[in-house]
């Protein structure tokens, strides 16, 4: 990573303009960064990063009702759509039968050319993909509510989690260590699995009941056909079938991590006992401002770090190594220094 200069569009009638406080740093970050999504999405360089951005309202087109200057607000992983597909008109347009427009790397419709993301000064989003953000909110722990927090949102809302039932939910990183705040405070008994001893505390400071550490073949066993949901957070290679196992009748586990290679699934572990295996991506923007409001009202936020932008290529490094608690922030008033 290096500065660079781009250019924004000025705002059109339903355009809001943003100065960008604060961005998150996503593992999608990385992975786009290097090209390691190339057969799904090949990287156009150069590539500005940055899909969990929270800012200040600094203009707005004339047909513009929700926003004005002054206000903070956020944009996630999307900045547009085609409005009119089943998906779009139900309120999900992450999965927008003709694709939508990520915040960077997506091709912008107005000029044609490549979105620039969040590691920048500034952005211009349509109101509609705009989302408000409490005056109240800690803003820095709120970025990450855009990506990490919406998507372990999304499908414990969707699988209906919630008091009586007994939620897994796999590995402690920053999709996880969300998944255990959300399943929580859904009423939820939460159970986090995790490969490190270490994160045992953690994970109950966070809002785990119980902690199992996976490696534990006992452990792992005693909770067999146990769990009316689980939500996997990681994205390396493991064992689905361990945890495919914890299910009860009609469970279901949900993966949100993106693995790089595919998981091998044993048959009978889904046939018997009539068990689902799903996936989820972020949410729509409703729903995504639900949970910002969510949040807002529990005081729910991202464990962060937040760090100049001139540490982004360390932050990186350490990414990859699984060293942050749980989620690096770019102060983005760094960018100026």
């Amino acid at each position: 990573m290096a500065p660079h200069a781009i250019t924004r569009r000025a705002p059109l009638a339903t355009d809001v303009e943003i100065d960008v406080l604060y961005c998150g740093v996503c593992h999608s970050d990385l992975h786009q960064a290097r090209d390691e999504w190339h057969e799904f999405a090949p990287t156009a360089y150069p590539c500005v990063p940055g899909h969990e951005i929270v800012g200040r309202v600094t203009k707005v087109g004339k047909d513009v009702k929700k926003f004005k200057a002054g206000d903070y607000a956020a944009v996630g992983c999307m900045v547009d759509s085609c409005r009119t597909c089943p998906s779009c008109t139900r309120g999900l347009e992450q999965y927008c039968v003709h694709f939508p427009t990520f915040t960077y790397n997506g091709q912008d419709k107005h000029s044609g050319s490549v979105t620039y993301g969040g590691y920048s000064e500034r952005i211009v989003v349509d109101e509609a993909f705009t989302l408000k953000v409490s005056e109240t909110a800690n803003l820095a722990a709120t970025a990450p509510l855009l990506c990490a927090g919406i998507t372990t949102y999304s499908p414990l809302r969707h699988w209906g989690v919630g008091p009586g039932q007994k939620v897994g939910i796999v590995g402690l990183g920053g999709l996880g260590h969300m998944g255990v705040k959300f399943a929580r405070a859904f009423g939820a008994h939460v159970v986090l699995f995790t490969t490190s001893p270490s994160k045992i505390e953690d994970g109950k400071r966070l809002g785990a009941h119980e902690v199992v550490v996976s490696k534990d073949a006992g452990a792992m066993k005693a909770h067999a056909s146990s769990f009316d949901f689980v939500l996997d957070a990681v994205s390396a290679d493991h064992d689905i079938n361990a945890y495919l196992s914890l299910l009860k009748l009609d469970g279901t586990l949900c993966l949100v991590g993106a693995p790089e290679k595919p998981l091998p699934v044993a048959a009978f572990n889904l046939l018997l006992p009539r068990r689902s295996f799903a996936g989820s991506g972020i949410g729509g923007v409703a729903e995504t401002q639900e949970m910002l409001d969510f949040c807002a009202e529990r005081g729910i936020a991202s464990d962060v770090e937040v760090i100049p932008i001139q540490k982004i290529n360390e932050a990186y490094d350490r990414l990859l190594k699984g060293d942050v608690k749980y989620r690096f922030v770019i102060d983005m008033a760094s960018i100026k220094q």
